[in-house]
Protein backbone atom coordinates (compact mmCIF):
# COMPACT_ATOMS: atom_id res chain seq x y z
CA UNK A 1 0.00 0.00 0.00
CA UNK A 2 1.54 3.27 -0.91
CA UNK A 3 2.05 6.02 2.32
CA UNK A 4 -0.37 8.51 0.39
CA UNK A 5 -3.28 6.21 0.23
CA UNK A 6 -4.98 6.47 3.45
CA UNK A 7 -4.11 8.45 6.24
CA UNK A 8 -5.67 6.66 9.30
CA UNK A 9 -4.11 3.60 8.17
CA UNK A 10 -0.29 3.96 7.99
CA UNK A 11 1.29 1.27 9.77
CA UNK A 12 -1.52 0.65 11.52
CA UNK A 13 -0.72 -3.11 11.62
CA UNK A 14 2.34 -2.90 13.02
CA UNK A 15 3.13 -4.38 16.19
CA UNK A 16 3.30 -1.60 19.58
CA UNK A 17 6.11 -0.55 21.26
CA UNK A 18 7.79 -3.08 23.65
CA UNK A 19 7.62 -6.04 20.60
CA UNK A 20 9.66 -4.85 18.54
CA UNK A 21 9.86 -0.68 18.71
CA UNK A 22 11.69 2.15 20.71
CA UNK A 23 10.81 0.92 23.99
CA UNK A 24 12.11 -2.72 24.13
CA UNK A 25 14.46 -3.27 27.04
CA UNK A 26 18.29 -3.51 25.79
CA UNK A 27 17.34 -2.48 22.45
CA UNK A 28 20.15 -0.09 20.79
CA UNK A 29 17.96 2.80 19.35
CA UNK A 30 20.06 2.56 15.50
CA UNK A 31 20.52 -0.56 13.69
CA UNK A 32 24.27 -0.72 12.22
CA UNK A 33 24.70 -4.08 11.11
CA UNK A 34 23.61 -6.85 9.63
CA UNK A 35 21.78 -9.74 11.49
CA UNK A 36 20.12 -13.61 10.76
CA UNK A 37 18.38 -13.94 8.04
CA UNK A 38 15.30 -14.92 9.94
CA UNK A 39 15.90 -11.17 10.73
CA UNK A 40 16.90 -10.09 8.12
CA UNK A 41 14.91 -7.83 5.53
CA UNK A 42 12.87 -6.21 8.27
CA UNK A 43 16.38 -5.35 9.58
CA UNK A 44 17.56 -4.55 6.32
CA UNK A 45 15.18 -2.36 5.45
CA UNK A 46 15.90 -0.06 8.53
CA UNK A 47 19.68 -0.01 7.68
CA UNK A 48 18.71 2.00 4.61
CA UNK A 49 16.18 3.76 6.13
CA UNK A 50 18.46 5.05 9.47
CA UNK A 51 20.87 5.90 6.84
CA UNK A 52 19.18 7.89 4.71
CA UNK A 53 16.99 9.47 7.11
CA UNK A 54 20.24 10.38 9.36
CA UNK A 55 22.96 11.24 6.67
CA UNK A 56 20.72 12.46 3.92
CA UNK A 57 21.08 11.60 -0.09
CA UNK A 58 22.79 8.69 -1.36
CA UNK A 59 23.19 6.79 -3.93
CA UNK A 60 22.16 2.69 -4.48
CA UNK A 61 25.89 2.31 -4.34
CA UNK A 62 26.38 4.77 -0.59
CA UNK A 63 23.86 3.08 0.61
CA UNK A 64 25.87 -0.58 0.17
CA UNK A 65 29.27 0.47 1.33
CA UNK A 66 27.79 2.16 4.36
CA UNK A 67 25.33 -0.49 5.79
CA UNK A 68 27.43 -3.59 4.49
CA UNK A 69 24.71 -4.92 1.97
CA UNK A 70 25.01 -6.19 -1.55
CA UNK A 71 24.03 -4.05 -4.21
CA UNK A 72 21.38 -6.49 -5.69
CA UNK A 73 19.81 -6.00 -1.56
CA UNK A 74 20.04 -2.36 -1.63
CA UNK A 75 18.17 -2.43 -5.29
CA UNK A 76 15.35 -4.90 -3.88
CA UNK A 77 15.19 -3.04 -0.86
CA UNK A 78 15.18 0.82 -2.35
CA UNK A 79 12.73 -0.23 -4.99
CA UNK A 80 10.34 -1.33 -2.30
CA UNK A 81 10.46 1.41 -0.11
CA UNK A 82 9.62 3.68 -3.69
CA UNK A 83 6.95 1.31 -4.31
CA UNK A 84 6.01 2.12 -0.38
CA UNK A 85 5.81 5.81 -0.88
CA UNK A 86 9.12 6.15 1.61
CA UNK A 87 12.10 6.62 0.05
CA UNK A 88 12.25 8.69 -3.39
CA UNK A 89 14.78 9.61 -5.66
CA UNK A 90 15.78 13.15 -5.60
CA UNK A 91 17.83 13.64 -9.09
CA UNK A 92 21.54 13.00 -10.14
CA UNK A 93 24.40 13.59 -8.00
CA UNK A 94 27.17 16.35 -9.86
CA UNK A 95 30.69 15.31 -9.67
CA UNK A 96 32.97 15.01 -12.36
CA UNK A 97 33.53 10.97 -12.29
CA UNK A 98 33.44 8.78 -15.62
CA UNK A 99 30.22 7.10 -16.10
CA UNK A 100 26.57 7.69 -16.21
CA UNK A 101 25.54 9.94 -12.39
CA UNK A 102 24.35 8.07 -9.62
CA UNK A 103 20.79 8.69 -9.15
CA UNK A 104 20.30 9.94 -5.54
CA UNK A 105 17.73 9.09 -2.93
CA UNK A 106 16.03 10.28 0.39
CA UNK A 107 13.61 9.82 2.34
CA UNK A 108 10.05 10.67 1.72
CA UNK A 109 10.29 13.84 3.99
CA UNK A 110 6.73 15.25 3.25
CA UNK A 111 4.93 11.83 2.80
CA UNK A 112 3.81 11.56 6.20
CA UNK A 113 2.99 13.36 10.04
CA UNK A 114 3.35 11.94 13.33
CA UNK A 115 0.56 13.40 16.36
CA UNK A 116 2.88 14.50 19.13
CA UNK A 117 1.64 14.64 22.88
CA UNK A 118 2.60 15.69 26.20
CA UNK A 119 0.75 15.03 29.32
CA UNK A 120 3.89 16.55 31.73
CA UNK A 121 3.29 20.05 32.50
CA UNK A 122 1.66 21.05 35.27
CA UNK A 123 -0.75 23.32 33.94
CA UNK A 124 -1.76 22.07 30.16
CA UNK A 125 -2.05 18.92 28.33
CA UNK A 126 0.19 20.14 24.90
CA UNK A 127 -0.21 18.24 21.45
CA UNK A 128 1.47 19.22 17.78
CA UNK A 129 1.04 17.95 14.52
CA UNK A 130 5.49 17.34 13.27
CA UNK A 131 7.13 15.64 10.39
CA UNK A 132 9.51 13.74 10.64
CA UNK A 133 12.77 15.81 11.41
CA UNK A 134 10.64 16.83 14.73
CA UNK A 135 9.74 20.22 13.23
CA UNK A 136 6.31 21.14 14.74
CA UNK A 137 3.50 21.87 12.10
CA UNK A 138 0.45 22.67 13.84
CA UNK A 139 0.06 22.83 17.87
CA UNK A 140 -2.44 22.74 20.37
CA UNK A 141 -2.95 22.74 23.76
CA UNK A 142 -5.73 22.08 26.41
CA UNK A 143 -6.15 23.48 30.21
CA UNK A 144 -5.62 20.66 32.47
CA UNK A 145 -7.48 23.03 35.43
CA UNK A 146 -7.19 20.32 37.84
CA UNK A 147 -8.62 17.37 35.99
CA UNK A 148 -8.03 14.05 37.46
CA UNK A 149 -9.46 10.53 36.33
CA UNK A 150 -11.63 10.04 33.68
CA UNK A 151 -12.14 14.30 33.28
CA UNK A 152 -7.96 14.37 32.19
CA UNK A 153 -8.70 11.42 29.85
CA UNK A 154 -10.98 13.32 27.91
CA UNK A 155 -9.08 15.75 27.60
CA UNK A 156 -6.12 13.81 26.67
CA UNK A 157 -8.73 12.21 23.73
CA UNK A 158 -10.07 15.72 22.22
CA UNK A 159 -6.74 17.05 22.26
CA UNK A 160 -5.89 13.83 20.01
CA UNK A 161 -8.61 14.32 18.28
CA UNK A 162 -8.24 17.95 17.36
CA UNK A 163 -4.51 17.38 16.17
CA UNK A 164 -5.39 14.27 13.67
CA UNK A 165 -8.15 15.98 12.56
CA UNK A 166 -5.37 18.90 11.81
CA UNK A 167 -3.05 16.70 9.65
CA UNK A 168 -2.37 17.52 6.24
CA UNK A 169 -0.35 14.16 5.07
CA UNK A 170 -0.73 10.74 6.24
CA UNK A 171 -0.02 9.51 10.13
CA UNK A 172 2.95 7.19 10.42
CA UNK A 173 1.64 7.39 14.42
CA UNK A 174 0.61 9.12 17.37
CA UNK A 175 2.96 9.03 20.31
CA UNK A 176 2.35 10.01 24.22
CA UNK A 177 4.39 11.08 27.05
CA UNK A 178 2.74 10.34 30.32
CA UNK A 179 4.01 11.22 33.52
CA UNK A 180 4.15 8.25 36.03
CA UNK A 181 4.87 4.90 35.38
CA UNK A 182 3.94 3.40 32.14
CA UNK A 183 4.36 -0.35 31.24
CA UNK A 184 5.44 -1.88 27.56
CA UNK A 185 1.56 -1.93 26.80
CA UNK A 186 0.84 1.87 27.00
CA UNK A 187 -0.88 0.99 30.02
CA UNK A 188 -0.14 4.05 32.83
CA UNK A 189 0.26 2.07 35.76
CA UNK A 190 0.45 5.08 38.22
CA UNK A 191 0.40 8.92 37.50
CA UNK A 192 -0.33 10.36 41.19
CA UNK A 193 -0.81 13.70 40.02
CA UNK A 194 -3.20 12.75 36.94
CA UNK A 195 -4.99 10.74 39.76
CA UNK A 196 -4.69 7.29 36.83
CA UNK A 197 -4.10 4.14 37.85
CA UNK A 198 -3.69 1.16 35.58
CA UNK A 199 -5.56 3.57 33.25
CA UNK A 200 -4.75 2.07 29.56
CA UNK A 201 -4.12 5.33 27.35
CA UNK A 202 -2.40 3.74 24.47
CA UNK A 203 -5.38 0.97 23.85
CA UNK A 204 -8.02 4.06 24.44
CA UNK A 205 -6.33 6.24 22.35
CA UNK A 206 -5.88 3.28 19.55
CA UNK A 207 -9.64 2.24 18.84
CA UNK A 208 -10.48 5.91 19.33
CA UNK A 209 -8.44 7.01 16.03
CA UNK A 210 -7.98 3.66 14.49
CA UNK A 211 -4.18 4.82 14.29
CA UNK A 212 -0.83 3.00 15.64
CA UNK A 213 0.00 5.29 19.22
CA UNK A 214 2.36 4.84 21.38
CA UNK A 215 2.42 5.34 25.18
CA UNK A 216 5.65 5.91 27.07
CA UNK A 217 7.15 7.48 29.99
CA UNK A 218 7.47 11.73 29.47
CA UNK A 219 11.01 11.21 30.72
CA UNK A 220 11.88 8.25 28.50
CA UNK A 221 10.73 10.31 25.41
CA UNK A 222 12.32 13.27 26.47
CA UNK A 223 15.90 11.55 26.35
CA UNK A 224 14.38 10.10 23.37
CA UNK A 225 14.56 13.47 21.67
CA UNK A 226 17.85 14.50 22.92
CA UNK A 227 19.67 11.17 22.08
CA UNK A 228 17.52 11.41 18.95
CA UNK A 229 18.07 15.06 17.77
CA UNK A 230 20.53 16.66 20.02
CA UNK A 231 23.25 13.66 19.51
CA UNK A 232 23.24 12.72 23.18
CA UNK A 233 25.50 10.12 24.14
CA UNK A 234 24.71 6.83 24.34
CA UNK A 235 25.36 6.82 28.64
CA UNK A 236 23.30 9.36 29.90
CA UNK A 237 20.60 10.71 31.82
CA UNK A 238 17.82 13.60 31.45
CA UNK A 239 15.58 14.66 34.44
CA UNK A 240 12.59 15.84 33.55
CA UNK A 241 11.32 18.26 35.95
CA UNK A 242 7.62 19.37 35.87
CA UNK A 243 4.37 18.66 37.96
CA UNK A 244 6.78 15.70 38.95
CA UNK A 245 10.29 14.68 38.46
CA UNK A 246 12.01 11.81 36.84
CA UNK A 247 14.38 10.65 34.23
CA UNK A 248 15.33 8.86 31.18
CA UNK A 249 18.34 6.75 31.44
CA UNK A 250 20.94 5.22 28.07
CA UNK A 251 23.04 3.00 28.62
CA UNK A 252 25.44 1.82 25.73
CA UNK A 253 22.64 3.39 23.66
CA UNK A 254 19.36 1.48 24.48
CA UNK A 255 16.98 3.03 27.05
CA UNK A 256 17.13 1.13 30.34
CA UNK A 257 13.34 0.31 31.95
CA UNK A 258 13.83 -1.67 35.06
CA UNK A 259 12.07 -4.56 36.36
CA UNK A 260 8.80 -2.67 36.97
CA UNK A 261 8.93 -0.34 34.23
CA UNK A 262 10.28 2.55 37.14
CA UNK A 263 13.77 2.90 36.31
CA UNK A 264 14.15 6.65 36.40
CA UNK A 265 11.47 7.57 39.10
CA UNK A 266 13.86 9.59 41.19
CA UNK A 267 11.27 11.85 42.09
CA UNK A 268 9.96 9.98 45.50
CA UNK A 269 13.94 9.64 46.55
CA UNK A 270 14.22 10.80 49.92
CA UNK A 271 18.01 13.16 49.68
CA UNK A 272 19.85 14.31 52.58
CA UNK A 273 19.60 12.68 56.03
CA UNK A 274 18.37 15.71 58.03
CA UNK A 275 16.70 13.19 60.22
CA UNK A 276 19.61 11.45 60.47
CA UNK A 277 20.42 8.06 58.94
CA UNK A 278 17.07 6.15 60.55
CA UNK A 279 14.95 8.80 59.29
CA UNK A 280 11.69 7.35 58.26
CA UNK A 281 10.25 7.58 54.49
CA UNK A 282 8.21 10.63 54.31
CA UNK A 283 7.41 12.17 50.96
CA UNK A 284 7.82 15.93 51.83
CA UNK A 285 11.44 14.96 52.42
CA UNK A 286 11.38 13.55 48.48
CA UNK A 287 13.27 15.40 45.49
CA UNK A 288 10.07 16.45 44.15
CA UNK A 289 9.64 18.17 47.50
CA UNK A 290 12.60 20.81 46.24
CA UNK A 291 12.35 20.72 42.63
CA UNK A 292 8.54 19.91 41.13
CA UNK A 293 7.68 22.99 39.05
CA UNK A 294 4.61 23.84 41.70
CA UNK A 295 6.72 23.62 44.26
CA UNK A 296 9.41 25.28 43.03
CA UNK A 297 7.28 28.50 41.90
CA UNK A 298 5.75 28.56 45.53
CA UNK A 299 8.90 28.78 47.88
CA UNK A 300 10.35 31.28 45.03
CA UNK A 301 7.54 33.61 45.28
CA UNK A 302 7.24 33.04 49.26
CA UNK A 303 11.10 34.35 49.03
CA UNK A 304 10.27 37.08 47.09
CA UNK A 305 6.67 37.96 49.21
CA UNK A 306 9.15 38.50 52.32
CA UNK A 307 12.13 40.19 50.55
CA UNK A 308 14.56 37.60 50.56
CA UNK A 309 16.65 36.80 47.67
CA UNK A 310 15.31 33.91 45.22
CA UNK A 311 18.93 32.07 44.97
CA UNK A 312 19.31 30.32 48.05
CA UNK A 313 15.75 28.03 47.42
CA UNK A 314 17.34 27.42 43.83
CA UNK A 315 20.79 26.45 45.02
CA UNK A 316 19.51 24.08 47.99
CA UNK A 317 16.97 22.38 45.08
CA UNK A 318 19.94 22.46 43.24
CA UNK A 319 22.21 20.60 45.68
CA UNK A 320 19.22 17.79 46.45
CA UNK A 321 19.13 17.01 42.74
CA UNK A 322 22.97 16.40 43.02
CA UNK A 323 22.76 14.35 45.87
CA UNK A 324 20.38 12.13 44.33
CA UNK A 325 22.19 11.87 40.80
CA UNK A 326 25.91 11.07 42.38
CA UNK A 327 25.16 7.33 43.49
CA UNK A 328 23.48 7.48 40.07
CA UNK A 329 26.80 8.55 37.66
CA UNK A 330 28.98 7.00 39.68
CA UNK A 331 26.78 3.79 39.32
CA UNK A 332 26.98 3.76 35.65
CA UNK A 333 30.15 6.06 34.51
CA UNK A 334 27.64 8.31 33.01
CA UNK A 335 29.25 10.66 30.36
CA UNK A 336 25.97 13.53 30.41
CA UNK A 337 23.36 14.62 32.81
CA UNK A 338 20.76 17.12 30.98
CA UNK A 339 18.11 18.95 32.76
CA UNK A 340 14.83 19.27 31.12
CA UNK A 341 12.38 22.01 32.49
CA UNK A 342 11.47 25.74 32.77
CA UNK A 343 14.96 27.51 32.23
CA UNK A 344 14.03 30.46 34.63
CA UNK A 345 14.14 28.11 37.45
CA UNK A 346 16.48 25.53 36.38
CA UNK A 347 19.20 27.10 34.59
CA UNK A 348 21.73 29.22 36.71
CA UNK A 349 21.84 29.07 40.78
CA UNK A 350 20.16 25.59 40.66
CA UNK A 351 22.22 23.95 37.54
CA UNK A 352 25.45 25.48 39.13
CA UNK A 353 24.46 23.87 42.34
CA UNK A 354 23.97 20.38 40.53
CA UNK A 355 27.23 20.66 38.87
CA UNK A 356 29.40 21.80 42.25
CA UNK A 357 27.42 18.66 44.58
CA UNK A 358 27.96 15.94 41.80
CA UNK A 359 31.86 17.13 41.56
CA UNK A 360 32.47 16.95 45.33
CA UNK A 361 30.41 13.82 45.70
CA UNK A 362 31.78 11.76 42.90
CA UNK A 363 35.27 10.19 42.50
CA UNK A 364 37.71 12.71 40.69
CA UNK A 365 39.34 11.24 37.30
CA UNK A 366 36.44 8.80 36.90
CA UNK A 367 33.22 11.08 36.96
CA UNK A 368 34.33 14.71 37.68
CA UNK A 369 34.11 14.95 33.52
CA UNK A 370 30.34 14.23 33.13
CA UNK A 371 28.55 17.02 31.16
CA UNK A 372 25.86 18.58 33.06
CA UNK A 373 23.45 21.54 30.96
CA UNK A 374 20.57 22.09 29.67
CA UNK A 375 18.53 20.29 27.06
CA UNK A 376 18.57 22.14 23.77
CA UNK A 377 15.30 21.29 22.86
CA UNK A 378 13.61 23.31 25.10
CA UNK A 379 9.56 22.92 25.55
CA UNK A 380 8.95 20.59 22.72
CA UNK A 381 11.43 17.99 23.72
CA UNK A 382 8.90 15.56 24.60
CA UNK A 383 6.54 16.39 21.57
CA UNK A 384 9.57 15.44 19.62
CA UNK A 385 10.77 12.67 21.27
CA UNK A 386 7.45 11.23 20.22
CA UNK A 387 8.61 11.69 16.72
CA UNK A 388 11.71 9.55 17.75
CA UNK A 389 9.28 6.74 18.97
CA UNK A 390 6.65 6.44 16.45
CA UNK A 391 9.77 6.57 13.85
CA UNK A 392 11.56 3.68 15.83
CA UNK A 393 8.75 1.73 16.50
CA UNK A 394 6.91 1.46 13.15
CA UNK A 395 10.06 2.16 10.58
CA UNK A 396 13.17 1.09 12.78
CA UNK A 397 14.16 4.30 12.48
CA UNK A 398 15.60 7.34 15.25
Amino acid sequence: MLIGEARRSVNSDRRPVGVDGAMVPGRALRPRTKVLPEHARTHNRSLVLQSLYRDGRASRADLARETGLTRVTISDLVGELIAEGLVVEVGQRDDARPGKPAVLLDVNRAATQIVGVDLSEHAVFRGAVLDIDGAVLRSAEVELAGSRGEEAVAKVLALVDELVAAATAPILGVGVGSPGIVDATGTVVAAPNLGWTDEPLQRRLAERTGLAVFVANDANVAVLAEHGFADAQGDMMLVKVGHGVGSGLLVAGALVFGSRFAAGEIGQVMVGTDDGAQGPYDREKCLEAWLAVPRLEAKAAAATAAGDPVEPVLRQAGQRLGVALAPIVGALNLSEVVLSGPDELLAGTLLDAVRETLQNRTMAGFHSDVTIGMTSQGRDIVLRGCVVMVLSAQLGVS
